[in-house]
């Protein structure tokens, strides 16, 4: 008895089943991801995205406070509202202050948090968690009630610091009333409170550099100081350059600091590009305020972008 097979199919023809069902499969996940993704974009898309465009919008317009009852009433001015902020006074007064700011306190404060990072990672062997969470706590504390401790503490006749300095024999400035000494008082109490996040990010890049590097290097006679510079630092780039930007992007923008200690005072010395902007808003000129809000936003991208070209990775 003979038994005859049937010739195989045609690869095409017993794949295209598979093929299809494959396809199916994809539709149906994209379909579903869409599905769980679509609160998230509508609340994107109407309380972020179409705020942004607006404010893009009035930023070329005479928009104020009157216009709210009629806002079809406006008149595009086109740049006329930005010429108007590169040329006001006061307003490049908030810019050199913001740059100083900035300039000084971010490499403070990365300095203090890669010092304490150090310390803690080699140095300080007993209550380490005690001082982790000691120089973390101000980061986690509300930044007005910092602001306002450490008006109190800046006093010029009251104050602990000038107190503590007069027992070394030391006569304290003026910290917030001297124009020449409010900046660098704001500089230091915002490095206090900013540098424990920087710390917590530079302990986790401490602890992934290969400890086998520095035994190699020590066998070899490196020092120190010479194992940190020439080994630490370059694998640390990616991790000072994250915490340089997110630090950057905080200090420009920096706003409760003078706002509570200082109102911007003395002769201005201390008011912000962001404070500045909010005043604009509270005197009604919402066209004027928009346009200087993304004249920030344009310095944040330009002094990130400076960032990522001096700290990235060598290659």
């Amino acid at each position: 008895m003979t038994t005859t097979t049937a010739p195989p199919a045609p690869v095409g023809e017993s794949t295209a089943p598979g093929r299809r069902r494959t396809r199916a499969a994809a539709r149906a996940e994209g379909r579903a991801a869409w599905i769980l993704a679509l609160p998230f974009c509508l609340l994107f898309l109407t309380f972020t995205a179409w705020p942004v465009l607006q404010s893009l919008f009035m930023s070329f317009t005479d928009t104020r406070s009157r216009d709210l009852r009629s806002p079809f009433s406006v008149d595009v001015v086109g740049l006329e509202n930005y010429t108007r902020a590169l040329s006001d006074p006061l307003f490049l007064q908030s810019m050199r202050n913001t740059a100083y700011f900035v300039l000084v306190g971010v490499p403070l404060t990365l300095v203090v948090a890669l010092a304490a990072a150090v310390a803690l990672n080699r140095g300080i062997h007993r209550f380490r968690a005690v001082f982790r969470l000691g120089f973390y706590t101000p980061v986690i504390t509300s930044i007005v009630a910092i602001a306002v401790v450490w008006r109190f503490l800046l006093q010029s006749d009251s104050g602990l610091v000038n107190t503590v300095l007069g027992w070394v024999g030391i006569d304290g400035p003026n910290w917030l009333g001297d124009p020449h000494w409010s900046m660098p008082a704001l500089i230091l109490m915002a490095t206090w409170r900013n540098f424990g996040t920087g710390m917590i990010i530079f302990l986790a890049g401490l602890q992934a550099v290969p400890w086998h590097l520095h035994e190699a290097a020590a066998i070899d006679g490196a020092s120190s100081w010479k194992r940190f510079r020439y080994i630490t630092l370059p694998l640390m780039r990616p991790t000072i350059l994250f915490v340089s930007v997110t630090t950057g992007i905080g200090y420009l923008q920096f706003f409760e600091e003078p706002f509570v200690m200082t109102n911007g005072g003395p002769l201005n010395s201390t008011i912000s590009m962001s404070m500045y902007t909010y005043k604009q808003f509270g005197f009604g000129n919402y066209g004027y305020a928009a346009s200087i809000s993304y004249v920030i936003f344009v310095l944040v991208a330009v002094v990130t972008a400076i960032q990522f070209r001096l700290l990235r990775e060598e290659r």
